[in-house]
């Protein structure tokens, strides 16, 4: 092999991609041979190579390259950065949008193709090329939804990062039809059928990473909207010590989930984050040891060691009527994705009265209402009196970002907004926007917790039928932290901000 070559450490942050030869060659190549043209801070052309045996490829590289020299890396960083640069080089779904004209071919067939890895297809169909650039700029993005919806004149794309939807794009009109019949045929629906809601999933490949795509349909007066849920496959590996649970929080939860029988509840609003509470529970609880059962609407993380059922209404598999089957499985633990009725609650209560552990969601807005919803459903006091060990009503507040975070001193009356007597002596912090953060201020989520043991004060007031303010008093006097004195002191510790406080705690 003619030319320099470079024993050098390699340093990722030393090397850019070079996007003019990055355009001229596939990315197949790129990564059959490991080899990633660059270039260093100073201008000079740079060979990545992460497979010293490609004599052969890496002198093709540097003939198209000109004088340049290779520098050595392990595979696996060459190959991230690989995929890295050809998804910056993709055509952005906006260029792509703004660019669409007359001539472009729309025929719903040019969507119907086999899925690959959406950084390989920088040459299909315009329809194709949007779709699959609007995916990969919302994974990039943490984006949890990305919404199609379609409006007399255009077709607006938004993704929602962090709680909060953001306009990503819009395109004409036209767009809509071809869009949506590529996401149905992604996900395996009936692109004929559009009078009805239709439900699928996507497994798509960026990068070499499997993502999973939740898709929901729905027929509205301009058209079919689509939904797609983004199902990160990380969260399924959150811990408890990942959800932002004090050390006081954190012991009184493994309390609970040590117990052998007993129901423990999760609140909290659609997009709360109970979930991912519920399964970083049961990563807790998996000792290999435990038969661990879940009933779920859907199942949208499968995590090894544990059965998962779906409820599938069309054949009769209703919450209910799965919970029944569960408990001629010999469970130990059980987790019921949601209460949604009264024969639900029941069964859960009662296996959780027949030596089993019971893990479920019910969608109230703080602690002390999901014990008097349980009671408004039919559900007799004294069965939920000694059934119930605890419930946990949380929310999500987005962390302010670290980078570009400004402190400030609040006033008297903002301290009083988030339930503080007097300004604290640390100051509070404002979102300022970065390219980090995405000029949002905000970088990721961290969670606000509300946990009512169901003590014997507690059963006391169940048994009486105490309405939910009453048990919530009752709760607060004997040290429950409410929901909005858990976000004053992520306010005060610079982790958030009390606008974002005050927006997931107001309705309480």
């Amino acid at each position: 092999m003619s030319g320099q070559t470079s024993q050098h450490p390699f340093n990722p942050g030393e090397l850019h991609p070079e996007t003019a030869l990055v355009a001229k060659i596939p990315i197949g190549y790129a990564r059959r041979h490991l080899l990633l043209p660059c270039r260093t801070q100073s201008g000079e052309v740079v060979i990545l190579s992460g497979n010293p045996e490609a004599r052969e490829a890496i002198d093709e590289m540097r003939f198209l390259a000109g004088p340049s020299r290779v520098v050595f890396a392990p595979a696996g960083d060459v190959v991230a950065l690989i995929d890295a640069a050809y998804e910056r080089a993709q055509a952005p779904e906006r260029e792509i949008a703004e660019g669409l004209s007359e001539e472009w071919d729309l025929d719903v067939a040019a969507a119907i193709e086999e899925t690959k890895d959406l950084l390989d297809s920088p040459d299909e169909a315009p329809v194709i090329r949007f779709v699959h650039s609007v995916l990969f700029r919302a994974i990039r993005e943490r984006s949890s939804d990305i919404h199609f919806e379609p409006y007399e004149k255009d077709l607006i794309v938004r993704n929602r990062v962090d709680g909060i939807l953001y306009p990503m794009v819009a395109a004409p009109r036209k767009w809509h039809a071809p869009a949506v019949s590529r996401i149905k045929v992604m996900a395996g629906l009936d692109i004929a059928e559009r009078r009805l809601p239709q439900d699928g999933r996507i497994k798509i490949r960026l990068g070499g990473k499997e993502i999973d795509i939740r898709v929901s349909t729905v027929p509205t007066a301009f058209g079919e909207r689509a939904v797609l849920r983004i199902l990160d496959r990380s969260s399924v590996a959150v811990g408890l010590t990942d959800l932002g649970l004090t050390d006081h929080e954190m012991s009184a939860i493994e309390r609970f989930l040590s117990r052998t029988s007993g129901i423990l509840l999760v609140t909290g609003p659609t997009g709360s984050g109970k979930t991912t509470t519920l399964y970083a529970a049961l990563r807790r609880l998996d000792s290999g040891t435990k038969n661990i059962i879940t009933i779920e609407d859907p199942v949208e993380y499968q995590i090894r060691g544990i059965g998962q059922i779906q409820v599938n209404p069309k054949i009769q598999l209703t919450f209910a009527n799965g919970l029944r089957s569960i408990l001629r499985q010999d469970p130990d633990i059980i987790m019921v994705g949601e209460i949604r009725d009264a024969e639900t609650a029941e069964i859960a209560i009662q296996a959780s009265l027949t030596g089993h552990l019971v893990l479920s969601t019910l969608h109230t807005n703080d602690s002390a209402s999901a014990v008097t919803r349980l009671v408004d459903m039919g559900i007799e006091p004294f069965l939920v009196a000694s059934s119930l060990a605890a419930v946990v009503a949380q929310r999500l507040v987005r962390r302010l970002c670290p980078d570009c975070k400004a402190p400030y001193t609040p006033t008297s009356a903002e301290a009083r907004g988030i339930g503080l007597r007097e300004p604290p002596a640390s100051p509070f912090h404002r979102p300022v926007g970065c390219p980090k953060c995405l000029q949002t201020g905000y970088s990721g989520r961290t969670g606000l917790f509300e946990i009512l043991p169901a003590d014997e004060t507690v059963r006391s007031a169940i048994l009486t039928r105490s309405d939910a303010d009453g048990i919530r008093a009752l709760a607060v006097s004997r040290g429950m932290r409410t929901l909005l004195a858990a976000g004053a002191e992520k306010v005060v510790s610079g982790l958030t901000s009390a606008e974002e406080v005050l927006r997931v705690t107001q309705e309480d």
